[in-house]
């Protein structure tokens, strides 16, 4: 019994610290990139009723810096490109102002 419970409790411990490092609403992340500044707000996508786990850790690995992301990768529908697809969400083609400030 002891031992089911201690395993629990590191399962809670576990889901815990990676809801932590997800970018929830009111906060951002930002990559500098040659085309400029992307900023991810965590506002844009909690305000349309998504769920940090929707993403995180089926599309990204919650491990900082794990994904190395390049435009034709997301253009292929990995990472980002999951979603903003022109279907689900703006496709990423074409749309480069719409994420990269300069």
């Amino acid at each position: 019994m002891k031992r089911a419970a201690k395993a629990a409790a590191a399962l809670i411990v576990m889901f815990a610290a990676t809801q932590a490092m997800a970018v929830s609403a009111g906060k951002s992340v930002e990559w500098n990139t040659s085309m400029g500044k992307v900023v991810f707000k965590g506002d844009d996508h909690a305000g349309k009723g998504m769920k940090c786990n929707e993403c995180h850790s089926k599309i990204f690995k919650m491990k900082k810096g794990a994904a190395q992301m390049k435009m034709a990768d997301l253009n292929a529908g990995k990472f980002c490109g999951e979603c903003h697809n022109g279907k689900k969400a703006f496709n990423t083609a074409g749309n480069c102002s719409k994420c990269h400030k300069k």
